[in-house]
Parts: C-alpha cells; structure tokens; sequence
C-alpha cells in the first residue's frame, strides 16, 4: 500500500525525524492560507500523488510569494500530471501540500528496502540526492552505496556509520545521519513496510539532517496488523478494479493486455500469464480469487474482467483446497448473469472434483471452449483473441 508525501512526514515525525513544516490543501485558497500560517518568503507546492518523478512534471514548484502559491496551487489541482511512474494516463491531482522553504547545503538518497535475493534488508545511501535513484544507479552506478542488514541483529551502529563516511560527512553530521537512520529503520520494522525512501535528505546550512521528501510503501499481507496504517489508505489514487477487488478479497492487478485471468493460486496466475505470452498474447490482469473462491467472488471478479474491455477470458483453475465443481458452479452462475456477450471463455480444470466440474459446464449450455492443460488453454486462449480482434 502506498501513501501520500505529506502522511509519510506525519509518520516520520512520529518516529522523530525531522521534516519541513508543511500543511495539506485542496484548493488555492486554502494554499494561500497555508503559506500565511507557515510564514516566511519561500514555499513549496507539491502535488500529492501515489507515484515519483513529480518535480521533473512540473508537480513540485518553488513560490516566493503568497500569490505564486495561490497561483501554482491552482495550476495542478484538477489537472493530471503524466511521470515515469503513472503511465501515459497519468495521475490526477486532487491535494497539494504547502512547505516552509529549507535552506539546503546538500542533498542526499537514503533508502530501505527489501532484498528478495538476499532475504534482508538492504540500505541504499547516494551523494546524488533530488534525481530519482534509477538514474544515479544507470549513468553513475559508483555514486550508489549499498548495505545488508542481518534480520539477527538488526541495524548496527557501524553500519551508517561508514555510510555516512562514504557519503563525505562529517563527525557532527555523520552522528545526526546515524541516529536518523536509526530511527528510519525502526519506523520500517514497526510498521511493516516495504519501502521508505527519503529523497533528497538534506543537510542545511546549520547543520540540521531532514527528510524533505519521503516515500513509505507498506506490505498490503501485514495490514491486519497495522490499523493505523490502513488510515492512511486513499482509494482515489488506486484502479478501481483493485478497490473493488479488495472489498471480495481477490489479488487483481490490471495490466495492459487484453487476454482476462481468472487464477487459483498466485504462482499459478503467474505460469498463466507466462504461457499466454509465450503463445504471443498479452495478459490483461493478475487475478487470483484464492482457495475459497465463492459464486459470488467468481461473479465479481468477471465483472471487474469484462471492465478491462478484453477480448478473451481464461479461466484456470487447479483443484487442491478449492474444488472444481465448486468453480464451475460460479462461472456458470457468473456467466449468465453478467453475461459475456461475444467475449470467448476458456476454461482449464484440474484436480478435485474435476470431472464433475467438466460436466457442468458441458451441460450449462454456455459457448465455453475446454482445454485438458495450461498449454492448451493458453493458446487457445491467444487465437481467440486475435479472432476477435480481427
């Protein structure tokens, strides 16, 4: 789950780390109005959106002015602003945040973050702050400093330490850089998430370490846990697919493609979309409705499916926990009650129950093509679709 820069800075200054001082608008008035209570002579505007690369869009500007901030407010709410990270349709702006000017010496990456092959965490540190860090790692790959934290000890002492001495700080900066990284960490632990990046973490002219933008992505498995988290969630900046998934309990991720999923089982969702790109189609969504898939789940998700406006539906289903006839009773049930129009349904049936399962959709009457394997299915699955198409 990913939150907004300004929640990300009430949950830092909970864990004490500093950050500017800032207050959340959603319209110039109320910008303007921030700029006063904040005081001073310069200002940021920033719009608030679930994705990096704002400031190279225009989403981050600096006002030295009351009227400018009223007049760079006005320019990004309601407006879509296109990064390397929304896609070409971009992400909506419906909140920005006003913040008291820094005045910056240097800048700095900071980050913590999961390393799959590893199995720790990494800590990610570059002299290279304020430019996204896939940059600095491709035109500069020496510039990027990297650590490992034993999951048995957690985060040592040394560790930012020589960081920071990589960094070229000095001994009053490296032990502010120490504690604050310190704290970062705890932060990240406590909460469970999967990302907290501060960039640029600066330092300014007094000498002061602080987070002047923050991004803290959370493990959407851990959220049971973290109710104070979940509060941070704004589904406006989610598909709404994926919301509505999520109100059944379905794993949906929307892709590009135009061939729908409906998948028991993460792994297998993934060799599904595999397959179909093998056999040269594109996968038009991740969906997993899990082991206790009911009617009415398998409605939702083909409703959600038929959203995506695809051209062929692949329904693949391995019996262990979740039986088959129970499957095919709800895409019989799905079926004719969404009703799929001239869209193919392509099913694959393996496991409990499976000949059962086969025989109901045999007799329900519906134009549904069967496939004996993944294989089959999938390329059935891509000459559909191209039949559509064409």
């Amino acid at each position: 789950m990913k939150i907004h820069e300004y929640q990300a800075k009430e949950i830092l200054k909970d864990y004490g780390i500093s950050v500017p001082q800032g207050r959340l608008a959603t319209t110039a008035e109320e910008a303007m109005a921030a700029a006063d209570e904040l005081g001073g002579s310069v200002w940021v505007v920033k719009a608030q959106i679930h994705a990096g690369g704002r400031g190279n869009a225009g989403g981050v500007k600096v006002a030295r002015s009351r009227d400018e901030v009223g007049e760079f407010a006005a320019g990004m709410l309601g407006k879509s602003i296109v990064t390397h990270q929304t896609g070409p349709e971009g992400s909506l702006i419906r909140k920005i945040y006003v913040e008291e000017g820094v005045d910056i010496d240097r800048e700095f990456y900071l980050g913590l973050t999961l390393d799959r092959e590893k199995r720790c965490l990494a800590v990610i540190g570059s002299a290279e702050g304020g430019t996204a860090i896939e940059e600095v790692a491709e035109e500069n790959p020496d510039a990027i400093k990297k650590f490992w934290i034993d999951p048995s000890f957690g985060l040592l002492t040394y560790q930012p330490r020589l960081l920071a001495f990589a960094l070229g700080l000095s001994v009053k900066e490296m032990r502010r850089f120490v504690d604050f990284s310190q704290r970062l960490y705890r932060l990240y632990v406590d909460l469970d998430a999967s990302l907290a990046e501060i960039n640029p973490l600066v330092i300014t002219k007094t000498g002061e370490v602080i987070a002047l933008d923050a991004k803290l992505n959370f493990d959407d498995n851990a959220l049971f846990r973290q109710k104070s988290v979940l509060e941070y969630r704004d589904t406006d900046e989610e598909d709404p697919g994926e919301v509505e998934a999520s109100q059944y309990d379905l794993s949906y991720i929307k892709l590009d493609g135009n061939i729908g999923c409906l998948v028991n089982g993460a792994g297998l969702a993934m060799g599904t979309m595999d397959t179909i790109k093998y056999y040269g189609g594109e996968p038009a969504n991740f969906l997993d409705v899990g082991g206790g898939a009911t009617a009415e789940k398998v409605t939702a998700a083909f409703e959600i499916i038929l959203r995506d406006n695809v051209d062929a539906i692949f329904v693949n289903i391995f019996g262990g926990i979740m039986r088959c006839d129970t499957i095919a009773e709800g895409v019989i049930a799905a079926a004719k009650q969404v009703g799929l129009g001239d869209v193919p349904l392509i099913v694959r049936l393996a496991g409990t129950k499976v000949e059962e399962g086969k025989k109901m959709l045999a007799e329900s009457g519906l134009p549904i093509l069967a496939a004996s394997d993944l294989a089959e299915g999938a390329k059935l699955a891509v000459e559909a679709a191209e039949k559509r198409k064409a």
